[in-house]
C-alpha cells in the first residue's frame, strides 16, 4: 500500500493525477493558509454539506501559528470542530474516502491526512414504498441512501446488540454493503461465512447492485427459479427479521433490504398477517398460500380436463368449453401467459397521462374483440384473468414468476403428455422445491423438512406475540 508522506506539494500532485483534479468539474480543491501552514482541501461538488464547510472554513482561517499542533493526530483532536473526523495515511483509503464525499484535508508537514465526514447525499423522501404497501402499520420505507435505511432500522431497534457492519465490493464501484443483524442472536457461522464470501468477491463492480450481490453470494442452482432471497422496502419487516435472529443486507444505492437465510414460508409472510389480529392475520397468510397453489394448478388443470371429459365431476359440466375452438387450448394459454407479461411491462413505461386511456385499450382488444374474433375462447381468457390478478397476491415478485415458469412447464407437459405429463408437471414443482436451499445450506422448506411440528403451525397460523402472553 502506497503511503503519503508530510509534503503538501507531493500531496497535491498525487491528488490530481489519481482523481482528475482540473478535469472533473466535480472535484474541488481549495488551497488555503492554516496557522501559518500551506493546506489543501478536497471535496466533491454535490456531496459536501456548503454551510458547514463554510464554517469550517472560517475556523481553520482564523488559527493561529501558535496554536498548531506538530502533527495531525493534535489537529484532529484540537483543532476540528466537528463530530466525524479520521486520520488516513493510504492513498487507497484517503481516494475512496474522497470519491465517497469525505472531505480530505491535507496540510504541509504532517503524514496523515485528516478526513471529514461532512458528506450529504442526494436523497428521496422515506415515504411508503408502491410495492411493499400495507393495509395497517408505518408508511416509511427504505430509500437509494445507506445510512438512512440503517437509521430507519436503528429508530425501532435501540438495542446495543444490534450491529452494522460495513462491508465493501467491487473494484471499480466500491459498493458499500452493511451486514445488519442481532450479535446475541445471529448465527455466528454462517455471519463469518457471508462476511467471507462479500470479502472475497472479485468483481469490477455491482453494477446491478442488490442482484450482482445476490448472484455473487449464491451461484448454486442457478436454474431453480425459486427465490433464495426475500426482498423487502419497508424498515418495519426488515426490523422483525433481524429480531429473529436473521441477517439484513443493505447495499448502497439499492430502496431494499436483502433477507437471508430465506425459506420457503419467510418468501410468503407479509406485514399485514402481524398488522391485524391473530384471526384475521391467520385468514389472510392461509388465503394467500391457498391462492398461490391456485395459480399453478387452475390452467393446468382444465387444460387436462379438456382432455379427458369423462373426469369432469357431475355437475360441473359448465367448465367445458362452449364454443368452438380454433387454436388449440394450449396455444391460447400460452399466448395470454407471454400477452400478460407484455402487458405489465408496457404499464411499467407507459406515462401517467396515457395509462388510463391504454387500459381501457388494452381491456377491450383483448377482452371482448378477441374473444369475439375467434382467436380465444372464453373460458381460457377467465381462467388467465384470475391467474394474472391472482399474481399478485404474492408480494415477492420472485415466487410470482417462480410459480408462474413451473405452469408453464406443466401446461406442456400436459399438451403432450395427458395425465402423465401433469403428474410429472407436479412433481418437478415439489423436486425444485424440496432441493432448492438457502444460503445457509438449510433446507428450504423447513419447518416442514425436517419436520418441527410447533414451528411449522407458527408458519401456517398467525399466533399471539409472545409479549401478548404476559
Amino acid at each position: 500500500m502506497e503511503k503519503m508522506n508530510a509534503i503538501l506539494a507531493d500531496s497535491m500532485e498525487h491528488m490530481k493525477k489519481q482523481l482528475g483534479v482540473g478535469t472533473n468539474f466535480d472535484v474541488l480543491y481549495r488551497v488555503v493558509e492554516i496557522g501559518g501552514k500551506q493546506a489543501c482541501i478536497y471535496m466533491i461538488d454535490g456531496f459536501c454539506k456548503d454551510e458547514v464547510m463554510q464554517k469550517l472554513l472560517q475556523h481553520f482561517m482564523g488559527i493561529t501559528a501558535d496554536k498548531m499542533p506538530k502533527d495531525a493526530h493534535g489537529m484532529s483532536k484540537q483543532l476540528v470542530p466537528y463530530g466525524e473526523v479520521d486520520l488516513k495515511d493510504d492513498w487507497g483509503e484517503i481516494e475512496y474516502a474522497v470519491m465517497s464525499g469525505v472531505v480530505a484535508m491535507f496540510i504541509d508537514g504532517y503524514e496523515k491526512c485528516i478526513l471529514i465526514d461532512a458528506r450529504t447525499y442526494p436523497a428521496r423522501s422515506v415515504s411508503e414504498p408502491e410495492k411493499d404497501k400495507v393495509m395497517r402499520g408505518s408508511k416509511d420505507g427504505f430509500v437509494e441512501t445507506i445510512v438512512f435505511n440503517t437509521a430507519l432500522i436503528r429508530r425501532r431497534i435501540r438495542s446495543p446488540q444490534l450491529r452494522m457492519e460495513m462491508l465493501k465490493a467491487g473494484s471499480s464501484s466500491q459498493t458499500d454493503i452493511v451486514l445488519c443483524y442481532m450479535e446475541d442472536r445471529v448465527d455466528q457461522k454462517f455471519l463469518g461465512q457471508l462476511r467471507e464470501r462479500i470479502n472475497s468477491l472479485q468483481v469490477d463492480a455491482l453494477t446491478l447492485n442488490q442482484e450482482s450481490l445476490a448472484e455473487c453470494l449464491y451461484q448454486r442452482k442457478w436454474y431453480n427459479p425459486f427465490p433464495k432471497f426475500k426482498y423487502s422496502e419497508r424498515p418495519d419487516t426488515a426490523a422483525a427479521q433481524v429480531l429473529e435472529g436473521n441477517i439484513i443486507i443493505l447495499v448502497d444505492n439499492s430502496p431494499s433490504a436483502m433477507i437471508t437465510p430465506t425459506s420457503f414460508f419467510d418468501v410468503v409472510e407479509e406485514a399485514d398477517d402481524y398488522y391485524f389480529p391473530p384471526i384475521t392475520g391467520t385468514y389472510l397468510r392461509l388465503s394467500r398460500m391457498l391462492i398461490a397453489v391456485i395459480t399453478y394448478f387452475l390452467t393446468p388443470t382444465f387444460l387436462l380436463l379438456m382432455q379427458y371429459p369423462q373426469w369432469i365431476p357431475k355437475g360441473f359440466e359448465f367448465i367445458m368449453v362452449q364454443d368452438t375452438v380454433n387454436i388449440p387450448l394450449i396455444w391460447q394459454l400460452l399466448i395470454l401467459e407471454l400477452a400478460v407479461d407484455g402487458l405489465k411491462l408496457a404499464a411499467v413505461n407507459t406515462p401517467n397521462m396515457l395509462s388510463t386511456p391504454l387500459s381501457v385499450m388494452a381491456a377491450l382488444v383483448l377482452g371482448e374483440f378477441s374473444v369475439k374474433s375467434g382467436w380465444f375462447n372464453s373460458e381460457v381468457m377467465l381462467y388467465m384473468a384470475f391467474v394474472a390478478v391472482a399474481n399478485y397476491t404474492q408480494n415477492s415478485l420472485e415466487m410470482g414468476y417462480a410459480l408462474k415458469f413451473m405452469r408453464i412447464i406443466n401446461l406442456i407437459l400436459t399438451a403432450i403428455f395427458g395425465v402423465w405429463g401433469y403428474i410429472a408437471g407436479v412433481l418437478i414443482l415439489l423436486v425444485s422445491i424440496a432441493s432448492n436451499r438457502t444460503v445457509s445450506r438449510q433446507s428450504y422448506i423447513y419447518p416442514l423438512i425436517p419436520f418441527q411440528a410447533k414451528q411449522l403451525s407458527h408458519q401456517l397460523f398467525r399466533t399471539r406475540m409472545p409479549d401478548a402472553r404476559k
